[in-house]
Parts: structure tokens; C-alpha cells; sequence
């Protein structure tokens, strides 16, 4: 198997796996920044810790290891244009987004959940770098169906959990 048929195949083997869609957020000289992220995940309850993973080549990355601080705004099934906004480059991500500036980060509004953490390590990981935050601040704000991601398609868990599209099912790249 040559490496483009087995990167093809992880790909798709990868695609069927489900992900909570996040908007991992950081001020950098008082400017917000932020992008969808879909490797998100709890790493440890004592002491309270996350992973994120960005690509070496993210905008974003850079910004967070000046700071030493990010935000997780996790998303809800409602806010799949919030996703597809912060998953672009071409567009202000923040522009006619409903945020404020909460614990020192970016915090968008509407979102099922926010975590606050200070950077406690990176693991560089072929082209991406895994981020442990230490949680420093937790709260879960609304009781909504979360927005994951799968099979390259925005959706959502619905009765019987069982896959539901979004509202329009787009995908990210």
C-alpha cells in the first residue's frame, strides 16, 4: 500500500469517528482570535485538564504559546454557521459574532459550554501540536444538543441517539 492510498483510508477510516466542534479562542495585544477545532477532548480529572490539537501551520497556534492561555467555547447543534464562520481564513471570524471577553478570553455567546486553561505542556504529533491546558475555569451554560462533526458533515445527537443532520450539514476541510 503506497502512503497516499494508506493517508486516504485513515482519512476515511477518521471521517466515521464523531467530534465535538469547538471554537478554540485567544486574545493576542488585545485583538480575538479564534478557529473551529474538532480535536478537542478531556484528558485528566485530577487535576482538570484538556487537549487540543492545531496544525503547525494554524494562525492561531503561534498566538496561544505567546499568551499561554486559551478558550474552548463548545458548540451547540444551533450554532453550525458559528462553525463554518471560524473554520474559514477568508473572513473576520469575529466580525458580527456575539462574544465578550470572559476570564481574559474570547467567549461566544450561546455555546453549551466554556473552558478557560493555561497552557501545562505541547506534544508536537506529525503535522499538528497537541496543547494540555490545565482548566483554570468550567461552565456549562445551556442544555442543548451538542454540534459534533462526522463524515465530513456538521450534525447533531438526536433521540435515541441516533446521527441527525444540522441544520444544513456542511462540511470543513
Amino acid at each position: 500500500m503506497t502512503a497516499t492510498v494508506a493517508e486516504t483510508r485513515f482519512k476515511d477510516v477518521m471521517a466515521g469517528v464523531s467530534g465535538p466542534v469547538t471554537v478554540v479562542t485567544a486574545f493576542d495585544q488585545g485583538v480575538p482570535h479564534g478557529t473551529t477545532v474538532t480535536a478537542f477532548a478531556s484528558l485528566s480529572l485530577d487535576p482538570p485538564m484538556v487537549t487540543v490539537a492545531l496544525s503547525e501551520t494554524s494562525t492561531l497556534l503561534p498566538r496561544i504559546i505567546r499568551s499561554g492561555r486559551f478558550g474552548v467555547n463548545v458548540l451547540a447543534a444551533s450554532q453550525e454557521e458559528l462553525a463554518g464562520r471560524f473554520a474559514r481564513r477568508d473572513v473576520d471570524r469575529f466580525a458580527g459574532a456575539d462574544w465578550h471577553a470572559d476570564n481574559g478570553l474570547p467567549r461566544l455567546a450561546g455555546c453549551l459550554g466554556w473552558v478557560t486553561c493555561d497552557i501545562a505542556g505541547t506534544v508536537r504529533g506529525g503535522d499538528h501540536v497537541l496543547l494540555l491546558g490545565a482548566v483554570t475555569g468550567a461552565r456549562r451554560s445551556f442544555r442543548e444538543a451538542p454540534l459534533i462533526y462526522v463524515d465530513r458533515a456538521f450534525g447533531t445527537l438526536g433521540p435515541g441517539s441516533k446521527i441527525m443532520p444540522a441544520v444544513t450539514s456542511r462540511t470543513i476541510s
